[in-house]
């Protein structure tokens, strides 16, 4: 059953979701909707008082409810409590919040969007467009961002075609490409940029994400020409393909005395650059 992971922003508020595809539904964190509705600082608590308020709602929360994979607060993907449309509208009810009509109408918003998405995938990267927009990314480091999921969705392509396992091995042979151009792991990379449950590449500089496009698209074309049938031959073929990138990398930092992955990540960048919004325009790549 094919999921699709993303972030949904209400009100400028994250909410972690996931799109079903075998259902053709959207997913939605159940913790986050009722944490931005309730305004509760405790959660996990709210929910408990909640459904001992609601014996009808408590009695079908096993229904409304199931487990999904998504990120928590550790930054590690681990099943969550979902609920589909119909029963996050069974949840709200539960809730008084001023926020409950303008959700509805939100909710409604993203189901009608995700069908236009699949009659026109081009509507997808608008959006996305839209979003970090609104996050404070400039133009050009969006166009790079949206090529940069463009070759990454190429490369999974070409993963799904030689029998690569999607979650852990996705993940090794990320891994793989990221340490052969950067020298650093992914875990040690998110470190570096003094990040937790962040996603990397909205983290870096226009420079970092072509070179991590490079070692991406490399793969790909070194794997449809060796066709590796072997997990072990995918991560030889992974290797193979960010050390294009880790060449073409160190010709850059011999020719310009400056190192090409940065400790700067979009958090400090947008808190610097409030007035014109022009985050990763001028970089600090000296540390």
């Amino acid at each position: 059953m094919k999921k699709e992971t993303a972030i949904k922003l209400f009100e400028q508020k994250q909410i972690r979701t996931h799109w079903n595809e075998h259902e053709e539904k959207w997913y939605f964190s159940v913790q986050d909707i009722v944490e931005i509705l309730s305004e509760s600082k405790d959660v996990k608590q709210y929910i408990k008082k909640m459904r001992t308020r609601n014996p009808e709602l408590n009695a079908k929360w096993g229904t409304i409810c199931t487990p999904v994979a998504m990120l928590a607060a550790d930054g590690k993907k681990r099943k969550i409590q979902a609920s589909d449309t119909e029963g996050v509208l069974r949840i709200i009810q539960s809730i008084p919040s001023k926020k409950a009509e303008p959700f509805k109408q939100w909710l409604a918003k993203v189901g009608a969007e995700r069908i236009d998405e699949i009659e026109d995938p081009e509507l997808a990267f608008e959006r996305a467009m839209e979003t970090y927009l609104k996050k404070g990314y400039s133009a050009d480091w969006i166009n790079q961002r949206l090529k940069s999921i463009e070759i990454r969705k190429e490369l999974t392509d070409e993963w799904d075609n030689k029998g690569v396992e999607k979650g852990l091995e996705y993940a090794i042979l990320t891994n793989e490409i990221t340490k052969a151009w950067s020298d650093f792991t992914t875990k040690d990379y998110k470190a570096f940029k003094e990040l937790k449950k962040e996603n990397l590449r909205d983290n870096m500089t226009n420079l970092e994400l072509v070179f991590n496009m490079l070692a991406e698209a490399s793969t790909t074309e070194i794997s449809k020409e060796n066709d590796p049938e072997t997990f072990e031959e995918n991560k030889k073929v992974a290797r193979q393909g960010g050390n294009v990138a880790r060449v073409a990398r160190e010709e850059l930092e011999s020719k310009t005395g400056k190192k090409v992955v940065s400790s700067v990540n979009a958090k400090s960048i947008l808190e610097e650059n409030t007035t014109d919004k022009l985050p990763f325009k001028e970089e600090n790549d000296d540390e």
